[in-house]
């Protein structure tokens, strides 16, 4: 089962197990991860799932789609490789991806 590593601003982390077709958010939720808050439960609709990618993981991922991106304009302190959890589906190849939590208190 592939692995995720979510990194808090103070510089913890949490690695969890997320079965393969799962969003890295519902890995977040399911595990208690502080800071992911989902509001909308996943449907691109809040921005509040906001993380920032490691930059060796960003190029991994497919581009943020439109609606994503228009929904990451509405995140505090966007940045190059801020993505949605909601949309970041968990593959084998993205087994120990490492998402830094942002500040989602909108």
């Amino acid at each position: 089962m592939p692995k995720v590593i979510f990194k808090q601003p103070d510089g913890s982390q949490q690695e969890v197990d997320v079965p393969v077709g799962h969003s890295a958010m519902e890995a977040a939720i399911d595990n208690n991860i502080p800071g992911i808050v989902a509001e909308c439960g996943g449907a691109c609709a809040c921005a509040t799932c906001h993380a920032y990618v490691d930059e060796a993981w960003a190029a991994k991922l497919p581009v943020a789609e439109d609606m994503e991106d228009a929904m990451l304009d509405a995140a505090l302190e966007r940045r190059a490789t801020s993505r949605l959890t909601c949309q970041i589906e968990i593959t084998d190849e993205l087994d120990g991806i490492v998402l830094e939590v942002a500040d989602n208190n909108l």
